[in-house]
C-alpha cells in the first residue's frame, strides 16, 4: 500500500494543521470515538448535544470487531491490547445504553 504524496498546492491552513501520522491505532480510535458519539457518551459535533443512536453504535462496534478478526495475529501487542480494550468498553457501554 502506498501513501498519497504531499503536494505543493496545500493551502496555508492545511499546512498549519498538525495531524498525527496515519496508524492502525489512530484508525481504531477514530472508529471508537464515533461509537461513543452514537452511544451518547460524547456530544455529536454536528448538533453539539448528545444523541443516542444504537444502530449506528452497533455498526461501529461491529466494524471494530471485523478489524479484530481480520487482523488477528498481525498486530503488535500494544495494538491488539488497545483494540481488545476498546471493544470491551464499547460493548459494555452499548449494553448499558440499550437498557435505558
Amino acid at each position: 500500500m502506498s501513501e498519497i504524496p504531499s503536494t505543493k498546492s496545500e493551502s496555508a491552513s492545511d499546512a498549519s494543521t498538525q495531524l498525527p501520522p496515519a496508524s492502525f491505532s489512530s484508525l481504531i480510535t477514530m472508529l471508537a470515538t464515533q461509537a461513543l458519539v452514537a452511544l451518547g457518551q460524547m456530544p455529536d459535533p454536528t448538533q453539539n448535544k448528545t444523541v443516542v443512536r444504537l444502530n449506528l453504535a452497533r455498526f461501529y462496534i461491529d466494524t471494530l470487531s471485523v478489524l479484530e478478526d481480520k487482523t488477528r495475529g498481525n498486530l503488535v501487542e500494544e495494538e491488539a491490547r488497545l483494540l481488545t480494550g476498546l471493544l470491551g468498553d464499547l460493548r459494555m457501554a452499548y449494553i448499558t445504553a440499550s437498557k435505558k
